[in-house]
């Protein structure tokens, strides 16, 4: 059973300014491929974490998905997050 928590956050971008629709999953910017360090806790909170600028250092090609390979700016965590059919393909691309 997960403890993940769903919690519906619109945002704007730190790094480039976008107005992101959230979907209660949605952890960086689809524009940008940005995100921000939370959800250290538990998955979802948003309220954990040191709240510094997610950088996307890399892609992987896992099957037919893409996976982002982010780093805290602020404490260096690195993380895996998957793509949505929302994000820019071209920035996905630049970091294969």
């Amino acid at each position: 059973m997960s403890n993940f928590l769903k919690k519906v956050e619109n945002f704007t971008c730190d790094f480039c300014g976008a107005k992101v629709r959230g979907s209660g999953y949605t952890n960086h910017c689809p524009k940008c491929l940005y995100g921000k360090h939370g959800d250290e806790e538990v998955p979802g909170d948003r309220a954990s974490g040191c709240r510094g600028l997610m950088v996307p250092v890399r892609a992987e090609v896992r099957g037919e998905e893409y996976i982002l390979i982010h780093r805290c700016q602020k404490c260096g965590k690195v993380t895996r997050n998957k793509t949505t059919k929302e994000d820019n393909f071209e920035e996905i691309l630049k970091l294969l």
